[in-house]
């Protein structure tokens, strides 16, 4: 298993509970789409919702928000830390991926 890890701005922090109404207790899933793009797997993009973890591999808890990547998703992320940030120009989240 590969030890990777999720980081939160305090921008994107105030994006999502700005955005998403995301509130303490709540737990946000990163997973892989299909369609779009992504600097690491062609052909998918990352997408966020509120879920409940099942089998995260990886957790971050910020405040009182749970961020969490399924087992299920961890190919997607090829061993890449995930940085999310905020894209002031677009107001939308801008995602980073780093090899640990």
């Amino acid at each position: 298993m590969i030890c990777m890890k999720i980081f939160i701005s305090q921008d994107a922090r105030t994006w999502f509970q700005k955005e998403m109404e995301v509130s303490p207790g709540d737990t946000i899933r990163f997973y892989a789409r299909y369609g779009g793009s992504s600097p690491i797997q062609q052909g998918f993009s990352l997408g966020m919702t509120k879920d409940t973890p099942f089998e995260p591999v990886v957790t971050v808890k910020v405040g009182e928000v749970l961020f969490f990547i399924e087992e299920v998703d961890e190919w997607y992320f090829d061993g890449h830390d995930l940085y999310v940030d905020v894209d002031h120009k677009l107001d939308e989240l801008a995602y980073m991926y780093k090899k640990a």
